[in-house]
């Protein structure tokens, strides 16, 4: 089957990225830890003493830079429909979140230990129309900040993946209902052109 012409310049674009060039040469799993990496340096929500949940994890750079900025004892458990290759010291539960089964997994792994911070990078199929994706988007993100409300400790962080357009302003008010303080951040990493931005709320309010 011929691709696309959107097929066609997203791939000619992807392999000529500078962050997807970084990457590889680095070693890192994926583009996507770059933007991790640069709201770790700017906001500092990544310590020794600290168990973290990533929602969506694969192909699983952000639970692999977590881990390395963690301490040994603290826990990493990652998340997601799709496997991942094995991460050193970090707790993989394939399947979907929403469902009772894999809660109880997470329930299990963490054994009692609080959880201070909850990633989420997740994003749904996008299928290019903006009146399907945006929607499911938002849905996904209600779902995360639903876990947040489950998992996290008081005063813990939530960093989520949102896209700007209908149905953003909301959520990012119910955010802030939650949370003590909430920032917008789009990392350079962040293509551009792409709606996609990170919310970064601290100090849940248990």
């Amino acid at each position: 089957m011929a691709r696309s012409k959107s097929s066609h310049q997203w791939m000619q674009e992807h392999f000529q990225d500078e962050y997807v060039k970084k990457a590889q040469a680095l070693g890192y799993r994926s583009r996507a830890v770059f933007k991790l990496i640069e709201i770790q340096e700017k906001d500092k929500i990544l310590r020794p003493g600290m168990n973290v949940v990533d929602l969506g994890a694969a192909p699983g750079g952000w639970s692999e830079y977590a881990r390395k900025m963690l301490a040994k004892s603290d826990k990493v458990v990652a998340l997601d429909l799709l496997a991942i290759e094995p991460i050193a010291g970090v707790d993989f539960i394939e399947g979907d979140f929403r469902e009772d089964e894999v809660l109880q997994q997470l329930y299990q792994v963490l054994d009692g230990r609080p959880v201070h911070l909850l990633l989420s990078d997740m994003a749904p199929n996008m299928s290019g129309s903006r009146e399907t994706d945006q929607p499911r988007a938002i849905y996904l993100g209600e779902l995360a900040l639903d876990a947040a409300e489950q998992f996290l400790i008081q005063g813990g962080t939530f960093l989520i993946k949102m896209f700007q357009g209908a149905g953003f302003d909301e959520y990012y008010n119910q955010v802030r209902l939650r949370f003590n303080s909430v920032a917008i951040r789009k990392p350079k990493a962040s293509r551009p052109r792409s709606n996609e931005v990170y919310i970064l709320a601290k100090g849940f309010k248990k």
